[in-house]
């Protein structure tokens, strides 16, 4: 790490698995969560200081992982899972099949299962790993196509982390990340389901793979038949609602053709019109109860709006006043 520069902060410290200066006992408890691997330093020490903690966000997991010295790490395929691998600092020289990158904390890798992956790791680079199974990624693809997939999913290995999507992304792990520490709304029900759901096919749009150019492609709108069973399912219960994906699968369409098909004839995403009608339910609350301050946010968390400060901007933007003013008549 240059000089004068201080170390990230560790992450999910209150989720931690194991601390460690054994080698061995790294590589033993590292090898429990992902798969076997050959594990050795290049420190001339030949000590590390290793930190892992996790979190699960319904099937996805994250992870901080630090050796606390440069490291080799060669697990042949991964197989079963995606990881893509993200340095907080300093950061990695990953190979996988044919391809090396150099992976920073503007430049990620997200090596493929099928191809043999071998790694080093640079000293005072902790990573923030996003742990996906691959049966996971691979069947939100299928739901987004529409289709069953004619050859396993493959990403890019170096993933650009300074495009505006690729930050939106990375601000969807951020919320996860800080919400796991403070226990909060994020790790519950519907609100978990739905956040777990946006990672995930945000970085299938997001991140280029060899379905990348059949998502990019026109489709066509959902007919209104589906999109009324979508608004039936969204008004029986808003506030545990399905995710997209489960909305498309009980449509009998495509998560972007009910994206498509609800911007044709709703006027607004599937996402945004969740939103309008809780704040509606919000709004419906707060007229009935009228509730001090305290008891506004909590109203607002019910709903799954999570951040206050938002809430507060799109409930004006949306009703011309405040929240505080409608509960006071």
């Amino acid at each position: 790490m240059p000089v004068g520069l201080l170390p990230p902060p560790e992450l999910l410290r209150t989720h931690n698995l194991f601390r460690t200066t054994s080698l061995d006992e790294a590589r033993e408890q590292v090898a429990r969560v992902f798969c076997p691997h050959r594990l050795v330093t290049t420190a001339a020490s030949g000590e590390v200081r290793t930190v892992h903690n996790r979190v699960n966000l319904g099937q996805i997991g994250l992870n901080y992982l630090d050796y606390g010295a440069e490291v080799e790490i060669d697990p042949g395929e991964l197989s079963s899972f995606f990881l893509i691998q993200i340095p907080l600092a300093g950061g990695s020289t990953v190979t996988c099949g044919g391809t090396t990158v150099v992976s920073t904390p503007a430049r990620a890798s997200v090596p493929n299962p099928t191809e043999s992956l071998r790694m080093t790791w640079h000293g005072g680079s902790p990573h923030l790993l996003v742990h996906v199974p691959r049966v996971t990624a691979e069947d939100r693809l299928k739901r987004l196509l529409g289709h069953e997939l004619i050859a396993p999913l493959r990403f890019d290995l170096g993933m650009d982390l300074t495009t505006p999507r690729a930050r939106s992304w990375r601000h969807l792990i951020d919320i996860a990340l800080e919400d796991a520490e403070a226990e909060g709304l994020t790790m519950q029900g519907f609100v978990l389901d739905q956040l777990e759901d946006l990672i995930l096919t945000g970085l299938l749009l997001t991140h280029r793979h060899n379905y990348s150019d059949n998502l990019a492609k026109d489709v066509r709108p959902a007919a209104p038949r589906a999109i009324r069973e979508a608004l039936i399912l969204f008004e029986q219960s808003p506030g545990c609602t399905p995710t997209l994906s489960e909305l498309a699968a009980a449509a009998g369409v495509s998560i972007r053709s009910l994206q498509v098909g609800f911007r044709a004839h709703i006027g607004m995403s599937p996402t945004e019109y969740l939103r309008d009608l809780r704040l509606q339910r919000v709004r419906a609350e707060l007229q009935s109860s009228l509730p001090d301050q305290a008891s506004i946010a909590d109203i607002a968390y019910a709903w799954g709006f999570n951040h206050l400060g938002r809430f507060a901007q799109l409930y004006r933007k949306r009703f011309g006043e405040l929240p505080s003013q409608t509960a006071r008549g």
